[in-house]
């Protein structure tokens, strides 16, 4: 640190300070946890008794201050001392195997990581061999200085501390935002030229009307424009949710002009823009009912806005009752369709509310002249869809035939595959469950590959009402029969409709390919992965032992490497997918020269990171029994799971340097970490392909 930065440092350690000891100007032992944020009161008491220099059983300002200078300011020797010491846990110079056993444990709870106590024995004897170079039953300071453990720089004393972090300085040179860069505008060429598009159409469309209509004064000529665009909008975004459409032209030369896999985002942005539009029409037209009033007085603005009285319409001048009507109906659609409703376990608000498109459009139809010449040919294929779905989901009901409850409340649903019905990795379905609601139909990725002809799985996350009456339905049935798994004889009735493509089907048409899925995103993956498994299934010679990958037989499949990326908070959560991809690993034991054509990365967000104090032996522990087991001991892969996030930029810098061919980065999960991604894909180049459904 510099001069300023000590002395900044310093000025925001001793408000910290003062904020966690109060009045008495010394921090106690509670009040030092409370401070810490730690899951394992072990390393709380180790780190006080150390920095508690005289042994008050206080912490003054002067020895938190020499201990974090130590720790931020001291050398690779000193803060590994101070890690000796928090190990040496009885002070007698050394470390025994139970001190190590015990330090070990508590890593564990910090880290959220649950291991039974042979894996735990097996951990502290790995680390324990690996440092106890005299092999004299105890580990020295000097032994454990051998072991590197600071190869990588350390946190500031422990990554849970925040408050004793020192603030980061500003940066005084601002980064260009990432929206007038120019790696943003090659990667969104197509999107951006659209929406530019789109926005001329509107424009155009607007002064046109407004010019049509000029004499009948300003507030008239700007009710009009705003309802000529609604005309356009309110029927563009019905085209927009034309899925069978959009998943048949998704195979055509279409989807490298228009950007079909934004029609998600595209329907959000014409959404605002019809609510825009909807707002100005209304207030245009209340400011010329004013002016008319002025001008006559015939009638009252009630009369205007809530009778036929006026006679303004087409249909019986019905024009201002239908408008007021649109304007609470298209208001409430687009609040109920938030992020915050969808999100927090109310997307049946969102489902219903929704579904008063149907109002919206007869009311439009009836509430403008010219409506109807936009909407009929949208609209009759619009119904041509829909009734092609009700038949083909209604035709005949399919049996979810097994069923498995599986940790975070996810359910697994093992449903008979409908006859003639075809798809590609990551497409989705809608399911109706009449057992769980009779009228709802909601979608989700089809986790199977399409090379299994018999049956079809889902896996459901219970986030909502819907998908937790779907768990709770099922976990009753399960305690009957004392088990997690139900089979046999048709367990329930389900209605499909689908399925409907993604991004995700242009996978077998990139040359290297980033798969990342966060949590129960790893859906669409786990069908790519699968369908993987069956393409390059291994051919064995029946005269020989000679074994080989069977030729892919696919004339679209380019992929040169696969990158699968997955992410979960706890350590439960891997055991949804584990059989796939100890399947996957199994395929790939003998590496292929030029590198495995699939490489698998594991994140366990709960976990503390390799620079963090309270978990660098940990983390060594489980590196040396995963080189000795050749099988990671919290998922059991040979895959060894990294703690923390992914650090995005070295990720993909590794990515950029194997030069297997042009990047496509695949993604599904939270939106928050998709504009991270998104953002690093636009730096190297990659182009970023989002689930969205």
């Amino acid at each position: 640190m510099s001069l300023d930065e000590d002395t900044r440092w310093l000025e925001w350690v001793t408000k910290q300070f003062g904020n966690i000891a109060g009045d008495d100007k010394e921090i106690d032992l509670d009040e030092f946890k409370t401070a810490l944020k730690v899951k394992e009161s072990f390393f709380a008491e180790r780190f006080f008794e150390l920095f508690d220099s005289d042994g008050s059983r206080s912490i003054s300002l002067d020895e938190l201050l020499k201990a974090l200078n130590l720790l931020i300011h001291g050398s690779k020797t000193d803060k590994l001392r101070f890690l000796f010491q928090v190990y040496d846990v009885d002070g007698s110079g050394s470390i025994d195997p139970d001190e190590l056993r015990t330090v070990l444990k508590s890593c564990l709870r910090e880290s959220a990581i649950s291991l039974p106590e042979e894996k735990l024995d097996d951990l502290t004897l790995a680390l324990f061999e690996s440092a106890d170079k005299d092999n004299s039953g105890s580990i020295t300071f000097e032994e454990l200085k051998a072991e590197d453990l600071f190869n990588n720089p350390v946190s500031t004393v422990c990554d849970a501390a925040n408050w004793l972090k020192p603030p980061e300085m500003e940066q005084k040179k601002r980064n260009t935002p990432r929206y007038l860069t120019r790696a943003y505008w090659q990667n969104n060429s197509r999107k951006l030229l659209f929406l530019c598009f789109y926005c001329l159409i509107n424009v155009l469309l607007f002064i046109m009307a407004m010019l049509q209509h000029a004499p009948g004064g300003i507030w008239l000529m700007l009710a009009k424009g705003c309802g000529t665009c609604l005309d356009l909008n309110c029927t563009f975004i019905m085209v927009l949710m034309l899925r069978r459409c959009l998943t048949w032209l998704r195979a055509t030369w279409v989807v490298r002009v228009l950007p079909l896999d934004q029609n998600i985002l595209l329907h959000h942005i014409v959404g605002y823009a019809i609510l825009i539009f909807t707002i100005g029409h209304t207030m245009a037209h209340v400011m010329n009912f004013g002016r008319l009033i002025q001008m006559d007085g015939r009638y009252h603005m009630w009369e205007y806005l809530l009778t036929t009285r006026p006679g303004i319409g087409w249909i019986y001048g019905t024009a201002s009752i239908t408008g007021v009507v649109l304007q609470v109906l298209i208001c409430l659609m687009v609040v109920c369709s938030s992020t915050f409703v969808r999100r927090s376990g109310h997307f049946e608000v969102f489902y219903w509310t929704h579904l008063s498109y149907v109002w919206v459009w007869i009311l439009l139809i009836v509430h403008c002249a010219n409506f109807w010449k936009w909407f009929v040919v949208p609209g009759i294929v619009f119904i041509v869809e829909k009734l092609v779905g009700i038949a083909v989901s209604r035709m005949s009901g399919q049996y979810i035939i097994e069923v498995n409850l599986l940790p975070s409340k996810v359910t697994h649903l093992v449903i008979k595959r409908p006859p003639f019905f075809h798809f590609k990795p990551g497409d989705f379905i809608y399911i109706n469950i009449p057992v769980i609601a009779k009228y709802e139909w909601h979608p989700f990725t089809i986790s199977s590959a399409p090379e299994q002809q018999d049956i079809m799985w889902l896996h459901v996350r219970s986030m909502g009402q819907w998908t937790n009456r779907l768990y709770e339905y099922f976990q009753s049935e399960s305690q009957t029969t004392s088990t997690k798994r139900l089979t046999a004889r048709g367990i329930s009735i389900c209605y499909v409709d689908g399925p409907y493509g993604t991004p995700t089907r242009q996978i077998f048409a990139s040359e290297h390919a980033v798969l990342i899925g966060a949590g129960i995103g790893i859906t669409p993956f786990a069908s790519i992965l699968q369908s993987i498994i069956y393409r390059m299934r291994k051919q064995n010679c029946p005269n020989c032992s000679y074994s080989w990958c069977a030729t892919i037989k696919d004339s679209e499949m380019n992929l040169r490497k696969v990158d699968f990326i997955w992410i979960n908070r706890d350590q439960k959560s891997f055991e949804w997918f584990v059989s796939l991809l100890t399947k996957l690993e199994m395929d790939q034991a003998d590496e292929e020269p030029e590198g495995r054509f699939l490489e698998m990365h594991m994140y366990m967000t709960s976990a503390l990171s390799k620079n963090d104090m309270k978990a660098i032996g940990l983390q060594m522990a489980l590196d040396l029994l995963a080189k000795k087991e050749k099988r990671d001991s919290i998922t059991g892969l040979r895959t060894r799971t990294q703690p923390g996030r992914p650090e995005w930029r070295k990720v993909f810098q590794k990515v950029s340097e194997e030069k297997k061919g042009k990047v496509h980065v695949f993604y599904c999960g939270s939106p928050a970490l998709a504009k991270v991604i998104k953002a690093h894909c636009e730096q190297f180049g990659f182009s970023f392909y989002k689930e969205n459904f």
